[in-house]
């Protein structure tokens, strides 16, 4: 119990969960180049948490997600393979602050208010993947 409270004392900034449908670029940790539809977990003005990643990724490795027309560079601080499934939540973290990171101003928004899809149908319609 007291691992949630210390991992919660090392967080800089609350996260919102949002659930927002991202593509994502980068290298694998074989170092081969992937381009993937993803969406976000929970995110912050300086990161994210994403899930549905199906490349196995390496810490400290850049990568290119955008979400709608705004692409943002990360790096790569953390990836847990979900059991049984194949695929990865990853943790990023943002190379530069930007002051409304996402397009959303984060300080202006509940939980409520962030678009969520209601199937992977929509988020693919969203991000424009086929």
């Amino acid at each position: 119990m007291q691992s949630t409270s210390v991992e919660a004392n090392r967080r800089r900034q609350d996260r919102k969960r949002a659930v927002l449908p991202v593509k994502v670029w980068g290298k694998d940790i074989s170092g081969n180049s992937f381009q993937e539809t993803a969406h976000t977990l929970d995110i912050t003005p300086t990161g994210a948490r994403l899930g549905a990643i199906h490349h196995e990724l390496k810490a400290l490795e850049n990568l290119t997600v955008q979400y709608r027309q705004r692409k943002t560079e990360f790096r790569v601080v953390w990836t847990k393979l979900l059991e049984g499934t194949g695929e990865y939540q990853v943790g990023l973290q943002a190379l530069a602050q930007e002051s409304q990171a996402w397009g959303l101003n984060l300080s202006d928004f509940e939980v409520g208010d962030i678009p969520m899809p209601s199937s992977p149908a929509k988020v693919r319609a969203m991000t424009g993947a086929a």
